[in-house]
């Protein structure tokens, strides 16, 4: 570890000096010599880190997205070139060129924040061992050195001898207790947020082998931190656990308000915003109006949780528009169900086409027409079809047999045969 460390001493009278810096703060309030003067000002360093890590952050969850996208065609790459590594190799750093993603992004700020805590163990160690580190000076030393958290020195470990934390004033119990209290809080924070990370912010659309890595590191990091941490100062264990709590909480913030598209985090956020939308009938915020601008530059292209969102809009009458804004009063608009299809819905009234009658009902009327006109003479044209069906009999002759003219009635041929006189049908053999 002094090998690691030295290799980290660089930053090592930075980090001792924003300590101080806030030490002189909270002495001024708590007394110098108190536990809660040094452990804000490890706490106050953590914040300050990670205020200054936000843009990495940042880029770690867009890192990380990119990267779930593009894992059915990194298997496909796979399954393609399984007995060429090194062309496997190359087509994946292709991908990553194209798509403008870089896997080791999602570790920056880990990787940002390892100097910082090296650097702050060193300073630990020293102030364990009795020597002067950085800007601490010997009066600080010996200051810090007294100051206890809930009765265990800051430079104390779990796995100190009784006698070396007698020296620093405290009882081998208060360290060990207070220890494994800050390594089941490390560890657990740890674990909460891979968990909420897995089951709230994942698109549950694709199954890909990251997913199952992710599950992995959700048991892997907080065994390995409770393995790590009984060898940790109990300072730094303060600043390991303030930091956990941090990403906790940020995490908390980013899944909340800018979830992952597919995800359960996502169909609650949309929930959200359908209420609020429908409730002012507008989007009010900068981030409203980005979050429906993509959901409607997709298109055909949109999730179970966009459509539902869409139409649930449209049937309050308010369509999303393609700049983000919501309107409403539109004489038509499309709704998308959840297979894809689409159907229209407002404006005009469809033109309906009238019912077609029962062969009664056409019966019944042409009887009505004929009574109607009688007494009347048509002029009898050889064109005229009759409306009347094949199976209806023909009315009642007067005597002397035959039509006559001006009786007001006609002949009329059953349908589809010609009018005059008809060859009669030849008897069937039997």
């Amino acid at each position: 570890m002094d090998t690691i460390a030295s290799l980290f001493s660089f930053i090592t009278t930075p980090v001792s000096w924003v300590i101080v810096q806030f030490h002189s703060v909270y002495g001024a309030i708590f007394g110098p010599d108190t536990g809660w003067a040094w452990g804000l000002s490890i706490v106050s360093l953590v914040i300050l880190i990670r205020i200054c890590l936000i843009p990495l952050f940042v880029k770690q969850i867009k890192s990380t997205r990119a990267m779930q996208t593009l894992q059915p065609e990194m298997k496909k790459i796979q399954e393609r070139y399984k007995n060429d590594k090194q062309r496997q190799s190359e087509e994946m750093m292709k991908l990553y060129k194209e798509t403008g993603t870089n896997p080791l992004s999602s570790c920056l700020p880990i990787l940002a924040q390892s100097p910082f805590f090296f650097a702050l163990y060193h300073v630990l160690n020293g102030i364990a061992t009795g020597k002067t580190i950085g800007v601490i000076n010997q009066s600080l030393l010996e200051s810090a050195q007294k100051a206890h958290i809930f009765g265990a020195p800051l430079a104390a470990k779990f796995t100190d001898s009784a006698d070396k934390v007698g020296q620093l004033g405290a009882t081998l119990t208060d360290v060990r207790v207070v220890t494994a209290i800050m390594i089941v809080l490390m560890s657990s924070s740890q674990f909460y947020t891979q968990r909420q990370l897995m089951t709230k912010n994942v698109d549950t659309t694709v199954k890909t082998p990251f997913m199952q890595q992710q599950k992995m590191l959700m048991y892997v990091f907080p065994v390995m931190f409770a393995v790590f941490g009984i060898n940790f100062p109990v300072g730094v264990l303060v600043y390991w656990l303030t930091t956990n709590v941090w990403t906790m909480g940020q995490q908390m913030y980013v899944i909340r308000n800018n979830p992952t598209p597919g995800s359960k985090a996502q169909a609650a956020y949309l929930e959200r915003l359908q209420k609020h939308v429908t409730h002012h009938e507008k989007t009010r915020s900068r981030g409203e109006k980005a979050i429906v601008k993509a959901i409607v530059a997709k298109g055909r292209d949109r999730n179970e949780f966009e459509r539902k969102f869409i139409n649930s809009l449209t049937k309050v009458g308010l369509v999303a528009q393609a700049d983000g804004t919501v309107v409403k009063g539109q004489a038509e608009a499309t709704v998308e169900a959840e297979d894809g299809t689409t159907t229209t819905t407002g404006g005009a009234p469809k033109r309906q086409q009238p019912k077609r009658q029962s062969k009664s009902q056409r019966q019944s009327g042409t009887a009505a027409g004929g009574a109607k006109a009688a007494g009347e003479a048509e002029p009898k044209t050889s064109l005229t079809k009759s409306d009347e069906p094949q199976d209806a009999k023909p009315a009642a002759e007067p005597a002397g047999g035959g039509n006559k003219p001006g009786t007001g009635t006609r002949s009329k041929a059953q349908s589809g045969q010609r009018k005059g006189p008809q060859r009669p049908k030849s008897p069937s053999k039997k």
